[in-house]
């Protein structure tokens, strides 16, 4: 079977919602898709809404997975955000934005939980 990008992403996105389970997050949604992008998974950590963005990297070549979170990507991330709270009406519940980076290594992984990555960019 030959791997592609897209078939890690779904491995790395599986592990990152188990990883994040395992500490106390319930995870409600996986790859909401609409037409400002993709959300990677959506949970619930207590009352806080928690928009997570999963990145893996097979290498430090091009730094770390948590770096590849751009400024316009936050931004992007931050729309997508406001468009799940309004279309589920959660507005005004607390959120926030966490990244779980995924680093390959010999066909492990070694993953990072940064909670509260970012604030929300307009």
């Amino acid at each position: 079977m030959v791997v592609t990008r897209q078939t890690k992403g779904r491995e790395g996105e599986s592990l990152a919602a188990k990883f994040l389970e395992e500490r106390g997050v319930v995870v409600v949604d996986r790859n909401i898709r609409c037409p400002l992008g993709e959300i990677d998974l959506v949970g619930r950590d207590g009352r806080v809404i928690v928009f997570v963005e999963v990145r893996s990297r097979f290498s430090g070549r091009y730094g770390s997975p948590q770096e590849s979170v751009s400024r316009s990507k936050q931004k992007r991330l931050t729309r997508l955000a406001q468009w799940y709270l309004k279309k589920h009406r959660l507005e005004g519940r607390s959120a926030r934005f966490d990244v779980v980076a995924i680093t390959w290594k010999a066909g492990e992984s070694d993953i990072a939980w940064i909670v509260n990555a970012f604030e929300a960019r307009e």
